[in-house]
């Protein structure tokens, strides 16, 4: 019975429509919106960093110890393990797959907290302009439909979300672009340099910083829908980069240089009345307009980050396989159901409440995320890598050495009601994970046992012979790699396992 289920799911997955493939423009700015989203919300570090020259010295310096590092990080891993479980992969194949499942919740959750704040700051926005958003008989519906509308477009296809990135970032930016402008005439360097270290609130300002250049890695989950990801992968890394530290700076220059405000009015939302005093209130319009246009596409990114996530690890059975269902567009329908409720059910708490939760969980993974870089290098030095940070073990080791010590601190500074809540989800992860391999092996819920139609179909053992194959096909070697060590690293194991039942993580 088994094996003729195999067999009409190995039919199905030939004669299903190949899905269309994100190609490096909509990559960028899904990677942009992923990280970035623009310049709204970086008003706080003026603020918390006691005046201009801390914001802008960490929007300045911050990227290279933070930002590019986990850039060429997830350049080289996504690129290694290209397949929709990003991140989970990697762990998975240098720690085990308990670490894999672990690091795959830690940063789902997180990402959904993430994705909570988007449809509540859309309606902050608007809510100035239409003070009806400030009574809950209204703000509640307002949210709900939001979240659904948002949804229903995730749902109709990766590529869609790709292109609406596209625009909806265009349309960001460009008041940026002409706030900048029209301030060049009233810019006073000197302004820049004001900062007063009793007003200094270091959780704030490192918060903020760390929230708005974080999330690098979250587009590796989607590593399995984009074309030629060896090649577009590291282009669009590179290219998001140099917008997000852009998309930051010009705004940030413009609005303290050409104003003489008190910095203590800068919170989120200010860029509005920065838009005001510059250049009149159609540009203060236009920035608040594009700033809850900003918020969809943020939502959008994270959306399609956390759905394509739980599809991958559905496609390794880490997860029943209803999670790697997909749609006639391609999309993976129950993930998003899930992720989308997860953003309903949080949507209750307060932005400094979630900003700082997710910071700390996320903080985890990443921790996990530099392990794993450098641990693969050692245990793995053969593995077929198409793009490779050009350093050595001791230069990778230096390169995460920074945004570690930066993690550290982040997770320091936190609160303890941040520990409390973080160690719990931590602990309930560890519960989840023994109980999805009972039900696996119960045989309670239908696990994946068809390896996605992405990779190739030959039988071969691809383990540790990634020159042996053509280069399409070498691309995948790592993937099925992990799949062969998560097996060989179980209790219950077989001596012969076929090439259809590889994909189980036991």
């Amino acid at each position: 019975m088994d094996d003729e289920r195999i067999v009409n799911d190995s039919k199905n997955a030939a004669n299903r429509k190949p899905n269309p493939k994100l190609t490096i423009l909509p990559l960028i700015a899904l990677i942009f919106y992923e990280v970035s989203g623009g310049p709204f919300g970086v008003e706080d570090s003026v603020k918390t960093g006691g005046g201009p020259l801390l914001s802008l010295l960490g929007f300045l310096v911050f990227p290279f110890f933070w930002s590019i590092p986990e850039a060429l990080i997830t350049a080289e891993l996504a690129t290694s393990f290209p397949e929709n479980g990003g991140y989970v992969l990697w762990i998975s194949s240098a720690f085990g797959p308990f670490w894999g499942f672990q690091e795959g919740f830690w940063k789902w959750f997180s990402g959904v907290m993430d994705n909570a704040l988007y449809p509540v700051l859309f309606l902050d926005y608007l809510k100035h302009s239409f003070p009806i958003f400030n009574n809950l008989i209204a703000r509640i519906p307002a949210l709900l439909g939001i979240t659904v509308s948002l949804t229903y477009l995730n749902y109709r296809g990766l590529h869609i979300v790709g292109f609406s990135a596209v625009l909806l970032a265009g349309f960001s930016l460009f008041p940026f672009i002409v706030l900048g402008i029209l301030a060049i005439p009233r810019v006073r360097p000197r302004r820049w340099f004001v900062l007063d270290y009793r007003k200094v609130d270091w959780r704030g300002y490192f918060n903020s910083l760390f929230w708005n250049l974080n999330y690098w890695d979250n587009a590796s989950t989607l590593a399995g829908e984009i074309e030629n990801p060896s090649r577009t992968f590291p282009k669009a890394l590179l290219g998001a980069v140099v917008l997000v530290v852009c998309s930051y700076l010009i705004p940030l220059l413009a609005g303290t240089g050409a104003l003489d405000t008190d910095f203590s009015e800068w919170s989120d939302g200010y860029f509005a009345q920065v838009g005001m005093l510059i250049g009149g209130s159609w540009l203060k319009w236009w920035i608040q307009v594009a700033a809850a246009l900003s918020n969809m596409g943020l939502f959008e990114a994270e959306m399609s980050s956390d759905a394509f996530q739980l599809l991958g690890m559905s496609e390794i059975g880490m997860l029943p396989s209803i999670f790697a269902s997909r749609s006639k567009y391609g999309t993976p329908t129950f993930s998003i159901l899930c992720s989308a409720t997860g953003v309903i059910f949080l949507s209750w708490m307060s932005f400094q409440e979630i900003l700082e939760f997710l910071n700390f969980l996320y903080s985890v993974g990443m921790l996990f995320e530099f392990a794993a870089f450098i641990k693969l290098r050692i245990k793995k030095p053969d593995l077929h890598r198409p793009y490779k940070v050009p350093v050595k073990t001791f230069g990778a080791t230096m390169l995460c050495l920074p945004p570690v010590l930066l993690l550290v601190l982040v997770m320091c500074l936190a609160s303890l009601k941040t520990y409390l809540v973080s160690g719990a989800v931590i602990v309930l992860g560890f519960f989840l994970y023994p109980a999805v391999v009972h039900a696996k092996e119960q045989k309670w819920v239908n696990f994946s046992t068809e390896i996605p139609p992405s990779r190739p179909s030959d039988s071969a053992d691809l383990e540790g012979h990634p020159n042996a194959l053509e280069e399409h096909q070498e691309i995948e070697e790592a993937a099925r790699s992990l799949l062969s060590d998560s097996l060989s690293s179980t209790t219950e194991q077989v001596s012969d396992i076929p090439l259809e039942e590889v994909s189980k993580l036991e």
